[in-house]
């Protein structure tokens, strides 16, 4: 079990924090179990989740409508003592409406920055294929770098930052496919899938009159959240593993059915998210198969699928097919 000592000055920061925490796997573990009383039957997509927010990443769930993607959202969000904003995108909102606008102050005969709703900790940005290109690429600058620029101003955004969006098929109408720059901010791109028949009847046991989410307590603070992001940041990859990841992405890149390969961003980001994976796992080191479980998931989409080839869309089927037959062809390290 690794030991995780926790920042006692942090704490004395926040005297809503109620959780104290032994060590990170305790930490993570009622992290998980606190999303799990509402997310039924989908360990493996609670997990990634927590992955994801612990290697400072951001979360797509792409999926078909009713499934649970805001409500994991939420969950996540409830579960953590730290502020949370929803933002509902359609085809009128406005890049204004998401980072915030500057004001004149007619008492102080100046103009003021009135805050949108992205200075928050969790952010939801629900059904983001909903709205323009224009407004999807406001959530650029603070996805990348944490901070948004707004009349030669620049405002960092609080500590930890997370997007987590949901988005409807591409072939869904009314419906903005997101650009590749845009894909390439999230760290990671999940699909909930329907229920079991049996995980399903307790959904439909559950009373309706509250969302689900509203049910649970937060169980981490902020600063919970940030010692554990550090934590993972010290788990230890190998040479050869990286080598492993290295070789995995310049076959993404030399593939005669992907005309986009994985970027340097790419690599990065599976190498946090394995690192990631590995502090979840309670450990202090990667092994090949943290990257080979990630891979998928980390890299299906920030790749593009050749037209030459006769596939015309970037489905998530698609391009994770590809990904999985390249792990296939790349030795693993023994």
């Amino acid at each position: 079990m690794l030991d995780f000592g926790h920042n006692a000055s942090g704490a004395d920061r926040n005297p809503r924090q109620k959780h104290p925490i032994v060590n990170s796997s305790q930490s993570i573990k009622s992290l998980q179990d606190n999303i799990a009383q509402v997310i039924k039957g989908k360990p493996r997509v609670i997990e990634m989740a927590v992955v994801c927010l612990l290697a400072r990443g951001h979360l797509l769930i792409e999926d078909v409508p009713g499934v649970g993607k805001t409500t994991l959202a939420h969950s996540l969000a409830r579960s953590l003592d730290c502020s949370f904003k929803r933002i509902q995108f359609t085809s009128d909102l406005l890049p204004s409406d998401i980072v915030g606008i500057s004001m004149f102050n007619r008492q102080k005969q100046a103009f003021e920055f009135m805050p949108g709703p992205l200075f928050a900790n969790i952010v939801l940005a629900d059904e983001i294929n909903r709205t323009t290109p224009k407004t999807q690429s406001s959530l650029l600058e603070a996805m990348s770098e944490s901070q948004i620029s707004v009349d030669n101003q620049t405002y960092p955004l609080q500590q930890p930052f997370m997007v987590i969006a949901t988005q409807n098929p591409a072939e869904y109408h009314g419906t903005f496919p997101l650009p590749e720059s845009q894909l390439d901010r999230f760290l990671m791109r999940l699909r909930i899938g329907y229920p079991t028949p049996d995980e399903e009847k307790k959904v439909l046991d559950r009373p309706q009159l509250l969302h689900p989410a509203d049910e649970i307590q937060p169980v981490l603070s902020a600063q919970h959240i940030v010692d554990l992001q550090a934590q993972a940041e010290k788990v230890r990859m190998e040479d050869s593993l990286m080598d492993y990841l290295l070789a995995i992405v310049f076959a993404t890149r030399h593939n005669e059915l992907l005309s986009l390969g994985v970027s340097t961003r790419g690599a990065l980001a599976l190498c946090r998210a394995a690192k990631a994976l590995a502090l979840v796992r309670d450990r202090t080191y990667c092994l090949p198969e943290d990257i080979k479980e990630l891979a998928p998931t980390v890299l299906s989409h920030r790749v593009m699928l050749s037209r030459s080839q006769g596939m015309r869309t970037n489905t998530v089927e698609h391009t994770e097919r590809v990904i999985q037959d390249i792990l296939e062809t790349v030795p693993v390290p023994v």
